[in-house]
């Protein structure tokens, strides 16, 4: 059994920055790719940034300069320091983990981040 517990998101100002926490516990396989999507209200989720176990990230264009994807792979943990917050920023924010050669995915419960203009 994989879980993933977020934390970290709340409500912020515009401009300013939220740094959001995702712990996965239980059989994780080295191999894996871990992210962050989004669901903001009426809207399809989306990506926002990726991450696999060898450090390399995928950003949507929407999250380029403003926010970093970083992984502590010892922890299991993945972070997304989120810079320069936008009103449009406002989603539930969703963890993602999958590993590699269709050995599972999950999801996270999701956690809210207000940005108030």
């Amino acid at each position: 059994q994989v879980q993933l517990v977020e934390s970290g998101g709340g409500l912020v100002q515009a401009g300013g920055s939220l740094r959001l926490s995702c712990a996965a516990s239980g059989n994780i396989l080295r191999l894996n790719t871990m992210g962050w999507y989004r669901r903001a209200p009426g809207k399809e989720r989306e990506l926002v940034a990726s991450i696999n176990s060898g450090g390399t990230t995928n950003y949507a264009d929407s999250a380029k300069g403003r926010f970093t994807i970083s992984r502590d792979n010892a922890k299991n943990t993945v972070y997304l320091q989120m810079n320069s917050l936008k009103p449009e920023d406002t989603a539930v924010y969703y963890c993602r983990l999958e590993m590699w050669g269709k050995r599972g995915l999950y999801w996270g419960q999701g956690t809210q981040v207000t940005v108030s203009a």
